[in-house]
């Protein structure tokens, strides 16, 4: 039997859905089975990212993608609207999901990961893929122990959908896993414009900036007695996620059950 992994796209029209298709036409040991782009048209994958075509024709639903395409994996990079439906639609055809759309909620998560137990089969849903991005988590809830006092800075460009991102809120669950709430700041403070300090996560905050020109960054910041400490990370291109993704579709294959963060893949 081959050991090649079978992969399906979703989102492949998408800025990040055109690096995944690159991704995996780049690498022997994954084949492009399927991908999915509701806006793109009947043409081949390849030549929605300037390469060779490679007999694979873009389907316009998901449902159209999977039923004949053999895969063993399907990519998500769409948006939270369709995340669900496209993972719940992914186990039931027995593909494991791996999804970067972030804005699931907990509920959503729990029910795929019995789906996922039920087929047998592994999936993961990861709010960022960026390997530099895993390790400031880690760092940041690493420095929590030892300086409870932090806030979080995220900035996104000004069309992205979800506020905050899913890697502030994960951020923010690793750094809670090892940190007390503490309410911090001054007890009597009061915000004479609404939302001025930001969102509310467990005694700190969370701030959300969306701009024009901004790619994707986060700051992480820890205040204790006459010190400061930055953690920060900066993503500028899309292909920077790409070994990240390329790691989990191989792993994927290795397990059962629906994984919440790229970390886990990292232990």
């Amino acid at each position: 039997m081959s050991s090649t992994i079978k992969v399906a796209v979703i989102g492949a029209a998408g800025r990040m859905g055109r690096e995944v298709v690159k991704m995996v036409l780049e690498d022997e040991a994954l084949q492009l089975v399927a991908a999915v782009s509701p806006s793109a048209g009947a043409i081949d994958a390849g030549a929605l990212v300037g390469k060779p075509n490679t007999g694979v024709t873009v389907s316009a639903t998901i449902e159209e993608a999977l039923e004949h395409s053999g895969a063993d994996v399907m990519v998500d990079f769409t948006v939270p609207a369709a995340a669900y439906h496209n993972t719940s639609t992914a186990i039931r055809y027995g593909v494991r999901p791996i999804i970067g759309t972030t804005g699931l909620t907990p509920e959503q998560i729990e029910q795929l990961d019995k789906l996922c137990k039920e087929k047998g089969i592994g999936g993961l849903i990861a709010p960022n893929f960026s390997i530099g991005a895993i390790l400031m988590m880690k760092f940041a809830a690493e420095a929590s122990k030892y300086m409870p006092h932090v806030e979080i800075i995220e900035y996104h460009g000004d069309q992205k959908l979800d506020a905050p991102s899913g890697t502030s809120i994960k951020t923010a669950e690793l750094i809670s896993q090892v940190r007390q709430e503490l309410r911090q700041g001054n007890p009597n403070e009061e915000e004479t414009i609404e939302g001025a300090r930001g969102g509310y996560y467990n005694g700190f905050r969370i701030h959300s900036v969306r701009l024009p020109g901004v790619f994707a960054q986060q700051e992480v910041i820890f205040g204790g007695y006459g010190q400061t400490l930055k953690i920060r990370h900066d993503s500028y291109e899309r292909a920077g996620y790409m070994p990240g993704v390329n790691l989990a579709v191989k792993k994927v294959m290795t397990y059962a059950g629906l994984i919440y963060g790229f970390e886990h893949l990292m232990d």
